[in-house]
């Protein structure tokens, strides 16, 4: 039985998750410096044309397709498209189109790969991102997005709760951005040298792009207009909102000023943490949640300058370590109560399991990505090379690589 409503809203918040790769490009291109600008913005765009691509050909069919006996990937029956008239297996009780899934999905693989870009800001090559995303996506994004969100993946079949994308898309992106860095190395004069953004104002409109769609980003998840998807839309504005707060204050209490940059991260730093737990908590546990990503993502983001690692724009800090707060929170906070087809958390009378299989997603999701990037990164680096020479990083990458300037 096909619903009407249920399809329009999925179909609706595609498009706005889709809207959140623009968001996204004006969010990283207002933090680089302006002869990185358009380069940054490039990744994002790039990424919104090869992913639809790739998804359309075998990526949704691995991701959602029948699975293997032990859970691994999927199979070829919607290779090229074909069957979209099938029922996906293992979903129940769906009331929408199995095409509607797939271009819903189809956007969460998007933003997912343009969120690397956040990391490896002003010193790669165009071509080498360009090669490094498709493998990663096919060899990386693809498995996990099955074994998480395809119900016969082997995660979803331990009772592993995600319901947008924590370990997909959150956990995902930061520590495979953190393997790419490690290899790609920090850019000429950091950290000694200030690089600050260029543009706040476009950084602020990004964010804001970020926050709306994000409502379709986790109401949609719900694949229906329904309470759920009532749920998580309201955990996501408590989330976003509790996380700002939290991140200004960190920055009061450890250097005494609030910055609009800070708002703005905080904000992105709550609905990254709310996103796996917006449709199994409440409203309350959802601000808390918010407010604590918000405070421990502000101090992630500075721990780079001690370790030493050059992620430009803190990809892993908001999005690793949000990702990890918003599954191990869930493990204690999820209730049935707010959506039968979960489990009940710690603090909802559900004992221990649901954390433990939700510290066992982290942990794998963590090894996998970062492990099996770092393997692509090295190939890559040493077949065609992933970083620009000096000159063409002292030029900036608008130039070097795209031969544009943002500004005259």
């Amino acid at each position: 039985m096909i619903s009407s409503g249920d399809t329009a809203w999925v179909l609706l918040s595609a498009a706005l998750v889709l809207f959140m790769t623009p968001g996204l490009a004006l969010f990283y291109g207002g933090m680089v410096r302006s002869k990185g600008v358009l380069a940054v913005m490039m990744q994002s765009f790039f990424c919104m044309g090869i992913i639809t691509v790739l998804w359309a050909i075998y990526g949704f069919t691995l991701a959602f397709g029948t699975g293997t006996a032990h859970g691994l990937i999927g199979n070829l029956r919607y290779l090229g498209l074909h069957n979209l008239t099938a029922a996906l297996p293992g979903f129940h009780g769906l009331h929408v189109p199995t095409g509607a899934v797939m271009v819903f999905q189809m956007m969460f693989a998007i933003i997912t790969a343009a969120l690397i870009s956040g990391g490896t800001v002003d010193r790669i090559r165009f071509p080498a991102f360009a090669v490094f995303i498709v493998a990663w996506f096919t060899l990386v994004y693809l498995p996990l997005s099955h074994w998480v969100f395809s119900p016969e993946g082997w995660l979803a079949q331990r009772g592993v709760l995600d319901f947008a994308g924590g370990t997909v898309v959150e956990i995902n992106s930061g520590f495979s951005t953190l393997a790419i860095v490690l290899v790609l190395g920090k850019r000429s004069g950091w950290p000694r040298q200030r690089m600050q953004p260029h543009s706040i104002p476009l950084t602020l409109l990004g964010a804001g792009i970020l926050w709306f769609g994000w409502f379709g980003f986790n109401a949609g998840s719900a694949l229906g207009a329904n309470s759920v998807a009532t749920n998580a839309f309201i955990t996501t504005q408590l989330a976003a909102a509790a996380g700002l707060l939290a991140w200004l204050v960190f920055e009061l209490l450890t250097e005494r000023v609030a910055t609009t940059l800070g708002a703005a991260s905080g904000a992105v730093a709550g609905m990254v943490a709310i996103t796996p737990c917006a449709g199994f908590v409440g409203p309350m546990p959802g601000l808390l949640i918010g407010a604590v990503a918000g405070f421990l993502c502000a101090a992630a983001v500075r721990l780079k300058f001690k370790l030493g690692y050059d992620d430009s724009l803190d990809v892993l800090g908001v999005h690793g370590i949000g990702g990890v707060i918003g599954m191990v929170l869930l493990g204690l906070f999820a209730a049935r109560s707010i959506n039968a087809t979960g489990r009940n958390g710690l603090f909802s009378g559900g004992g221990f399991s649901l954390l433990g299989e939700q510290l066992l997603a982290v942990v794998v999701t963590v090894g996998f990505c970062f492990g099996l990037t770092y393997l692509i990164a090295q190939v890559v680096d040493r077949t065609i090379g992933l970083r620009v020479d000096e000159d063409a990083e002292f030029r900036g990458l608008d130039l070097s690589q795209h031969a544009e300037t943002a500004y005259s």
